[in-house]
């Protein structure tokens, strides 16, 4: 399938390209300001599909919706009647298509103009009225809250909020190309007006407060809730706005004679990462705990786990490699330790099902 994408260059363009460019049996024919006429010409003749995103949303005077928006797609649709190509259509339209704004009065007519061609054409016509879209790639300080806040924030910037209340509507860019290409694979007879999901409603001040929380990861190492919805779809557009300087930062290393202790990530209810080192012979822990369990990964080196169950006083040995991978848990109750039984440093992944607390630190010194 050959989809032809006007506005291919900007921020919904430049996601939908890379996509569709990545599956089998599609092409992008990319439309940008730079297209000729002749090559807008040739690009309709040879299309399956259309997307159409090129419009004017913030221009440096009024009159410049009329054309940018209205006189954009009824030229394409001319085109597209005159090769007699009556190919699926999507049109980029906007929730603010039902204010009476110039905008939205502007994206109303080119709404009316997609009708009258699937009218005349016989063409599918999907009108999607996007609220904000949020994701990588859009240009910040320009039209949307999220890539402003982002942006700023990365760079330490601060960023202005005149009303923390007011209401945000929002769907993630990958959701709109996911919606857009499922509608091209079997595409509605007529003119229909889908809408993207899931869409996320929150409110200018708690998107601030969710970015900053983002921001604060690489300080407190407490990373937030972003596995799914809203928190995994943020938390991605964030990071993508990280300038390459920012693409590292130190985390805390704790040395001694033994080796060192390491911490990389904290979670809220999860407990948190870390790794630490052993030099041969060298044996760590000596300690029990009462609620607290931990899992342990060798990644390097040859380590010998040692179990004493304070009740019974019964004993287990466990040796394991970074060879042959083999988690090792602690139990509440037994005192354990771990011994660098090889030649090389030891080097081990640790997981603690909880955030280690100084003034409650449920580590009791018991040597085996």
């Amino acid at each position: 399938m050959r989809i032809l994408v006007t506005g291919a260059n900007g921020f919904i363009g430049r996601n939908l390209c890379t996509v569709i460019a990545e599956k089998p049996g599609f092409e992008v024919l990319p439309v940008t300001r730079e297209t000729t006429p002749e090559q807008l010409a040739g690009a309709v003749r040879a299309c399956d599909a259309v997307v159409h995103l090129a419009g004017v949303n913030r221009p440096r005077n009024e009159a410049e919706f009329e054309p940018g928006n209205v006189g954009s797609t009824a030229s394409l649709c001319t085109l597209l009647q005159a090769e007699g190509k009556d190919v699926p259509v999507i049109y980029s339209s906007s929730s603010q298509a039902a204010e009476d704004n110039p905008y939205g009065r502007s994206k109303r007519a080119a709404e009316s103009v997609l009708l009258s061609h699937s009218a005349q054409s016989g063409a599918n016509v999907a009108i999607y009225r996007l609220p904000n879209v949020f994701g990588k790639w859009c240009k910040p300080d320009y039209n949307s809250v999220v890539a402003t806040f982002c942006h700023r924030l990365a760079r330490g910037q601060e960023i202005r909020i005149d009303d923390p209340g007011k209401a945000l509507r929002l769907v993630h860019v990958d959701d709109v190309v996911h919606a857009w290409l499922e509608y091209l694979d079997s595409p509605a007879k007529g003119v229909t007006w889908p809408a993207v999901q899931p869409e996320y409603a929150t409110t200018v001040g708690e998107l601030a407060e969710r970015i900053r929380a983002y921001d604060a990861v690489r300080r407190t190492l407490v990373v937030e809730r972003v596995g799914n919805g809203l928190e995994r779809a943020l938390y991605s557009t964030y990071v993508s706005y990280l300038p390459p300087s920012s693409f590292s930062y130190p985390v805390p290393k704790y040395g001694d004679e033994r080796g060192v202790f390491v911490e990389m990530l904290k979670t809220h209810e999860s407990g948190q990462f870390s790794y630490f080192t052993a030099h041969p012979g060298v044996t760590r822990g000596g300690h029990y705990h009462h609620t607290k369990t931990e899992k342990f990964l060798v990644l390097k080196g040859r380590a010998r786990y040692r179990f004493r169950d304070l009740a019974t006083g019964q004993s287990v040995q466990i040796d394991s490699t970074g060879n042959e991978p083999m988690v090792v848990e602690t139990i509440p109750g037994w005192s354990h330790d771990i011994t660098n039984i090889g030649d090389d440093e030891l080097i081990v992944m640790l997981w603690a099902n909880e955030i280690f607390d100084r003034s409650k630190p449920d580590t009791i010194s018991r040597p085996l």
